[in-house]
């Protein structure tokens, strides 16, 4: 019996793809309004849990080599948004924050981003799923890199 495409990786990772594609869509439209792109809103949105985080940490999460990162914090340094203070363990490392004038972005894109998802027929129970799927699947991904087949 033929097995359905459905049940293939590749139409994972098709879906996957087209589902952040679509839902980076909305979000942009979120940002451009407020004059921010989506690599900026990653680093903020990172930075709003108030910890203070290193940079290659903020580059990973935000999925930006090291170099375009420094320069995308500069910005958001010169706009008031970011701060960065010497980490008080290792003095060789800095740590970026957001200022108020950052928490308060975040608050008000945070709002604007939900209240965009709000129309969609996808209740709160199902997001809790899908966040948590998507999340075993990232770590399990993560655990156990990629080996090249032939």
């Amino acid at each position: 019996m033929p097995t359905s495409s459905r049940r293939h990786p590749q139409h994972a990772i098709t879906l996957l793809t087209r589902a952040e594609r679509l839902l980076a869509r909305r979000v942009r439209a979120v940002l451009d309004a407020e004059g921010h792109s989506l690599d900026a809103w990653r680093v903020l949105s990172l930075l709003a849990d108030g910890a203070g985080h290193h940079m290659t940490e903020i580059a990973d999460h935000a999925f930006l080599p090291p170099a375009t990162l420094t320069k995308l914090v500069d910005q958001l340094v010169d706009q008031n948004l970011v701060h960065r203070r010497i980490d008080p363990l290792d003095r060789r490392r800095i740590r970026a924050y957001l200022t108020p004038r950052g928490e308060q972005l975040c608050r008000r894109i945070d709002a604007a981003v939900r209240a965009s998802w709000a129309g969609l027929p996808v209740g709160e129970s199902d997001q809790e799923l899908l966040t948590e799927l998507l999340t075993r699947l990232v770590d399990a991904l993560e655990a156990e890199p990629a080996t090249p087949t032939r």
